[in-house]
């Protein structure tokens, strides 16, 4: 899953992509180097980022589908709000196929959702308290057991679970959850794991998330260890090589 921010405020430089020619030019990029989901934003969730209003989110969301859509049609795009109104519009207007809702999810998301037949991406988005490591993914998994029981009830059929990596937790539970999140797999959906270039990584090594891509790489790989199905990253061809390093090992293990 390649990352495409339309703000100009994400955390990552690298991932702005604020005019016409960028947002083709970064869609042109992933493609060729093996995305086969394309995650696009308009709202940046760094921790102090400014507000962006929902006309605003709207706006730009609209403009960037309607241009990736006249020159990809046929790709697969995610939707990566938390507002309902903006996975309806992309949705139905622009047949997005995956909503990626980083703050968990109301009840108006899950009645969308539920009505677009979208793929729901459902993330634990905030701080657990907890004294142990298993006491953290213990909770965690009762919060996806029972938002996926809800998520049911109001008709959402396909749903990817992302552990939250960054959204609230203390560097220690980062590396707690991340260490544990095979765990999650025993609940039988697709695990999407987003660290790229994360605090977690740059934090821990010194260095600013510009410098972050070789520490993304090594927790890309332990992802795959750990059992995940999509990478969320702002570098596809590197974390294609991961994959394929991986799939070569796995496939060859005795």
């Amino acid at each position: 899953m390649g990352i495409i921010n339309i703000t100009p405020d994400s955390f990552f430089k690298g991932s702005r992509c604020e005019t016409k020619d960028a947002i083709l030019s970064r869609i042109d990029q992933f493609k060729a180097e093996g995305a086969t989901i394309f995650d696009i934003g308009a709202c940046s969730t760094r921790p102090g980022s400014a507000p962006v209003s929902e006309e605003e989110e709207l706006s730009r969301i609209g403009n960037a589908l309607e241009l990736i859509r006249g020159a990809h049609p046929d790709i697969c795009l995610s939707i990566d709000t938390f507002r309902a109104s903006v996975a309806r519009m992309a949705g139905k207007e622009y047949g997005a196929q995956i909503i990626n809702d980083v703050y968990g999810c109301d009840p108006a998301m899950a009645d969308t959702v539920a009505d677009l037949g979208c793929t729901y991406v459902y993330t634990h988005p905030f701080e657990v308290d907890s004294s142990s490591p298993n006491e953290l993914i213990r909770k965690i998994f009762a919060f996806f057991a029972e938002g996926i029981k809800s998520l049911r009830k109001k008709g959402v059929e396909h749903i990817i679970i992302d552990p939250g990596f960054g959204f609230g937790k203390t560097m220690d539970q980062n590396f707690e959850l991340f260490s544990l999140m095979h765990e999650l797999k025993s609940m039988g959906y697709p695990l999407l794991v987003g660290i790229s270039r994360k605090r977690m990584i740059w934090q821990t090594l010194d260095i600013t998330p510009d410098d972050a891509l070789n520490g993304t790489t090594v927790l890309n790989t332990l992802a795959l260890v750990e059992g995940a199905d999509i990478l969320r990253v702002h570098d596809v061809k590197e974390a294609m090589q991961c994959v394929e390093l991986f799939t070569r090992y796995y496939n060859n293990k005795v």
